[in-house]
């Protein structure tokens, strides 16, 4: 029977980004992922493309991920915020010197970088692709038998499987869930002039439309959000169709654009577990809460539970600490609580309002967002939030060692 100091189940870009923080200061993980690598590395498997926040970028940096990232991803200088095409609206616009307010990668590239550290880390071992049939948890530690027989343990068990995680169903975890009758269309164009690293949110009353900037300055990533019914037939345009309603929702500033790739359609929803932790057992991303794109929070959140949950076990094995501990957990789970109630919360009731129809809404929205652009301290505020620079930080993302 193979041990280690955690077993994770799930492999994705918050599981690895878990192994590889508990790696870098000495403790040992088992990753166990049905997934076949070589498919999920392919460039079909997801087109997504991630605003990582300043404070997530220190962490991989910490943990050695971030040199392999260096130079290929577009800092966000600038994010600019309207109610359609209307003049006003919020400009987010960081001195200079400060740090972006986050940096696109593709999440292709972010799983690569990630894939790439574990499988050189002395304290990781990868199972993928591998599944596990029977888990165990008890007063003694955790179990997990695999369904090709072969049987793991340790004294944590960390659930970092997504959204519909079995390992947290199969806990009793209640959970809050809805869906936003919304998907996210999402590709990537090219266009005529440069986005100088701005990034746009514009609202219109079918939903948000973000075009987020890439390199280089002539590419950009699209999520469009449409109702869930005309999603298929959107996504099934002709590439010159699609490259045209893109273009009238942009209203031209970016210049003619075409199509760079493939489409992908994604639903939208929010969930919330009612508790992150069990006996033996952490939840860690989006197998904890998942949200709204609305304001690109959703993986930085997981990469927050990432760098709480290293220092709470770090910490409790210097001090000698049974890893499943019931007082570690409780830490955890007080830590990271009410940050991912609030951001998933907030970005709830941002998608909730912009999506009341009417003109008296959009003024009301408008009158809004001119009063957040004239006040200096509360769009300095929202911008700390967009770095992740908020609230009581892990020292990961401060780009310090535990």
């Amino acid at each position: 029977m193979d041990r280690a100091d955690v077993i994770i189940l799930g492999g994705g870009l918050v599981g690895l980004t878990t192994a590889i923080a508990l790696d870098r200061h000495g403790l040992s993980s088992i990753v166990v992922d049905p997934a076949d690598p070589e498919l999920t590395l392919a460039p079909a498997h997801d087109g997504r493309a991630t605003a990582v926040s300043s404070a997530s970028w220190r962490m991989l940096e910490a943990i050695g991920v971030g040199a392999r990232l260096e130079g290929e991803g577009c800092p966000i200088r600038s994010i600019r915020v309207s109610e359609g095409l209307e003049p006003g609206g919020i400009v987010f616009d960081p001195e200079e010197g400060d740090d972006p307010l986050g940096i696109m990668y593709e999440n292709r590239r972010l799983r690569q970088a990630l894939r790439e550290t574990a499988a050189e880390a002395a304290n990781i071992q990868l199972l993928m692709p591998a599944a596990a049939a029977d888990v165990v948890r008890d007063g003694t530690g955790v179990r997990v038998a695999l369904q090709d027989g072969r049987m793991i343990a340790a004294p944590l068990l960390i659930a970092a499987e997504g959204r519909n995680s079995p390992t947290r169903d199969a806990a009793g975890i209640a959970m809050a869930r809805w869906s936003y009758d919304h998907h996210a269309i999402v590709l990537t164009i090219r266009h005529e002039y440069v986005h100088e690293s701005t990034a746009y949110e514009i609202f219109y009353p079918s939903g948000p439309f973000a075009i987020l900037p890439m390199l280089p300055g002539t590419r950009s990533a699209i999520v469009w959000s449409v109702p869930a019914a005309d999603a298929a037939a959107i996504v099934d345009l002709p590439a010159r169709a699609i490259a045209a309603e893109i273009e009238k929702r942009m209203g031209g500033f970016l210049g003619r654009i075409e199509i760079a790739g493939p489409r992908w359609s994604y639903p939208l929803g929010f969930h919330h577990a009612a508790t992150i932790t069990g006996q033996r057992l952490a939840l860690v991303g989006d197998a904890a809460h998942g949200i709204h794109p609305i304001a690109g929070q959703g993986l930085n959140l997981g990469f927050r539970d990432a760098a709480a949950l290293a220092q709470v076990l770090v910490e409790g094995a210097r001090l000698g600490l049974d890893l499943g501990d019931a007082q570690l957990l409780t830490r955890y789970e007080k830590w990271r609580s009410l940050d991912t109630f609030m951001v998933a919360a907030a970005t709830d009731g941002l998608t909730r309002i912009y999506g009341v129809p009417g003109r008296t809404a959009s003024a009301i929205r408008r009158f809004g967002m001119g009063i957040v652009q004239r006040i200096g301290p509360l769009r300095a505020q929202l911008m700390a939030e967009a770095r992740g620079e908020t609230g009581d930080l892990p020292l990961l993302l401060r780009g310090l060692q535990i």
